[in-house]
């Protein structure tokens, strides 16, 4: 598991996918520390360090990368982490727009 508040090359992400299901990376970012942690097995297993460091449940959301796709396809938002009725998000998506490109722009602007 990688805690980025830096960057990370594309190549690396590329590594991580080899050993990962369907050449994907799994990530969980926080839209409000401006954080992402990368590869581990399980979404879960980054939100409980996020949540351990501080972070808080309703700003960390979990994405799938495909670093071997274009940037348009890089991010695939589907996470059993992100089913939240609370904060109106019914689905393993990330239903609201405005949170997904948060999630983009923290994407893009951590992956060289």
């Amino acid at each position: 598991m990688v805690n980025l508040n830096n960057k990370i090359k594309l190549g690396q992400l590329k590594t991580m996918s080899q050993k990962m299901y369907s050449g994907i990376v799994k990530a969980v970012v926080d839209i409000d520390k401006n954080l992402m942690v990368v590869d581990a097995g399980l979404h879960s297993d980054q939100e409980r360090e996020l949540l351990e460091h501080g972070s808080k449940q309703e700003d960390l959301w979990g994405i799938n990368l495909c670093p071997n796709l274009s940037v348009d396809e890089l991010i695939e938002f589907d996470s059993m982490i992100n089913i939240r009725p609370m904060q109106g998000n019914n689905s393993r998506g990330v239903d609201d727009p405005k949170i997904r490109q948060k999630i983009r722009n923290l994407v893009l602007k951590l992956i060289l």
